[in-house]
């Protein structure tokens, strides 16, 4: 099972794009909060479907169920939050929402994990991909 990560901030449309033309990458799952933001540019939620089919022929779908509250994030990006609690507090919410047994394992396969971050260093979609490889077997995380 292949789980490819993609950030889109700090990345031109082509460089985006290109980097999704992966052998294997069915689909971009948007693990974002908010897709319909004025600055997630072409990225944002019906922009992206489109320049995606268009461009890649590959699929779009949004699981919220994927990203973190408003609450943890708030704390994180407006309050000038610790890394490390962020992690601790999304990893139980992943825990809480059962996202193994509730997001179907079909769809994750060949699936890109979309959010913001440039890098996955400090990113939910990062946290997202590990916890669907301790939670099942033979996962593979491409970060693109």
């Amino acid at each position: 099972m292949n789980i490819f990560t993609i950030g889109f901030t700090q990345k031109t449309a082509e460089q985006f794009f290109s980097r999704l033309k992966q052998p294997g990458l069915l689909r971009v799952v948007d693990a974002r909060l908010n897709n319909v933001s004025q600055l997630a540019g072409f990225t944002k939620k019906n922009d992206l479907q489109f320049f995606l089919r268009e461009i890649c022929n590959i699929e779009y779908i949004h699981i919220p169920l994927l990203a973190p509250t408003k609450d943890i994030l708030d704390a994180y990006k407006k309050n000038d939050g610790d890394w490390f609690e962020y992690e601790k507090k999304f990893l139980q919410l992943m825990k809480t929402r059962r996202i193994e047994k509730t997001v179907k394992k079909e769809l994750i396969d060949g699936s890109c994990l979309l959010c913001s971050e440039p890098t996955p260093d400090h990113c939910h979609r990062r946290l997202v991909a590990e916890y669907f490889h301790t939670q099942w077997d033979g996962v593979k995380i491409l970060h693109l």
